[in-house]
């Protein structure tokens, strides 16, 4: 019985933490529960550099509520990750090449490091993660504080 108590206690002390650290600084919160990308990572700025240049397809992988509410960056593609043929959309615009460069972009970097992730495992050879997302997190202020152009439309 003894162990069990230690163990809720354990557990309670964790979620708080994690509560105290969401509520004082949002960053950390999201550093905290965001996955390692094996990949590249570029910052917001290099990612809309390389996006407007050609180099790289940027993809807006947010909900469509979500680009209603700020826009994406300009030269991101939007595509909803729910969307049942998410991969064969990245397909379609890399013209079928799994080897084209791929930046993924999200709210805070939580989702664009596991879909990340997960395109690597599905043979995309060349994903790039934009960790600091259009929001912000502890990768960096994000797309929308650095003060980067969007497009509101489309």
């Amino acid at each position: 019985m003894q162990m069990s108590r230690r163990a809720l206690l354990f557990g309670v002390a964790c979620a708080g933490g994690v509560g105290v650290a969401a509520l004082f600084n949002t960053n950390l919160f999201y550093a905290l529960i965001t996955e390692d990308v094996a990949g590249a990572q570029l910052t917001a700025p290099q990612a809309h550099a390389a996006a407007v240049e050609g180099k790289i397809t940027l993809i807006d992988i947010r909900r469509p509520d979500e680009w209603a509410r700020t826009g994406s960056g300009e030269g991101a593609h939007r595509v909803d990750l729910r969307r049942d043929d998410f991969a064969d959309a990245l397909l379609t615009l890399t013209d079928g090449n799994k080897d084209a460069p791929i930046a993924l972009i999200c709210a805070r970097g939580v989702r664009s490091a596991r879909v990340a992730n997960q395109l690597a495992k599905a043979g995309f050879t060349r994903i790039i993660d934009v960790p600091e997302g259009m929001m912000g997190s502890a990768a960096g202020p994000g797309w929308l504080k650095r003060g980067l152009p969007v497009v509101k439309e489309g």
